[in-house]
């Protein structure tokens, strides 16, 4: 593993050397921006409309917006006088159960990798959040920028979640607000129970092809065989669900008809797959008599 920071994971008196590198890299076909005419990339240049000239990168500084139009300058001695020292450790401050971390503060995740004479201790670490069921929080430094960061088993490899801060989450009160107003019956949620636990079944990650890039990579192929491309027409878009209910049993049904053999006298019904997902929007209006959705407290505000 190509390795993008050394340093050690200190707690207590205990410290692991590690080695840090990228758990993820999209693996998409990369594409360059061309001359029409010559075929030839282009190259961007720095363009200041206020000189109505190209200017050198020696010429340019780094500017804080503090209204429209109106920027603040700030020299790279500034900047750098405010830059977090530099520190080669992973200060774990606390343990905490891995479910209580909503996977919307997951900013990248990262492999850390034991040192030679680190194995032990790490094999250690690993197994004993393995036990306990919990996740390690701290606090790394990279690119002179603080981080804090989760550190959670996987399989017998430490991974490191960087954390964004609250802050940097938006706020979700307002869709908690309306949703958590709507009502639905017990029957409504019966049905809605029966689809997702007639689709529930174990993760397997190779069972999702990306299939953009896989047309992608055919279209290049064609392309450099000298094939004529056609143009994709526009998709229809989607017609919206009158009766919830009839959606709901629908699904379930085709869901049932993906996973059963068929009976004898004919197929299972095949509803609109994508019928019970666009149903919250086609219901709206709550109903009297309804119960008041059992959602769990989602009106976080």
């Amino acid at each position: 593993m190509r390795s993008i920071w050394k340093g050690t994971i200190s707690f207590g008196l205990v410290n692991i050397p590690v080695s840090v590198g990228i758990a993820t890299q999209r693996s998409d076909p990369k594409f360059r921006t061309l001359d029409r005419e010559t075929l030839q990339p282009i190259k961007q240049q720095l363009f200041s409309p206020g000189r109505g000239e190209v200017v050198p990168r020696e010429e340019t500084v780094k500017g804080y917006e503090v209204s429209k139009d109106r920027y603040l300058p700030m020299s790279d001695e500034e900047l750098e006088a405010v830059a977090v020292e530099r520190r080669r450790t992973i200060d774990l401050v606390a343990f905490v159960d891995l479910e209580e971390i909503d996977p919307v503060f997951y900013d990248r995740t990262y492999y850390l990798e034991p040192g030679e004479s680190a194995q032990k201790p790490y094999a250690l670490l690993v197994e004993a959040m393995k036990r306990t069921g919990k996740a390690a929080l701290g606090k790394i430094v990279m690119s002179s920028r603080e981080h804090v960061v989760l550190l959670r088993p996987a399989g017998d490899t430490l991974a490191a979640e960087l954390l964004f801060y609250p802050e940097d989450v938006r706020s979700k009160a307002e869709i908690d607000e309306r949703v958590g107003e709507i009502e639905v019956t017990d029957q409504e949620l019966t049905m809605a129970t029966q689809l997702v636990e007639s689709l529930a079944r174990p993760f397997e990650p190779k069972e999702f092809e990306n299939e953009h890039k896989r047309e992608l990579l055919a279209l290049i192929e064609r392309k450099l065989s000298g094939e004529e491309v056609p143009v994709a027409a526009e998709p229809a878009p989607a017609e919206p669900v009158p009766d919830l209910m009839a959606a709901l049993k629908a699904s379930i049904d085709q869901a049932k008809g993906d996973t059963e053999p068929p009976k004898s006298g004919g197929r299972a019904k095949s509803g609109s797959g994508g019928g019970a997902k666009k149903s919250a929007s086609a219901n709206g209006a709550p109903a009297k008599g309804r119960a008041k959705k059992p959602a769990a407290a989602s009106k976080s505000r």
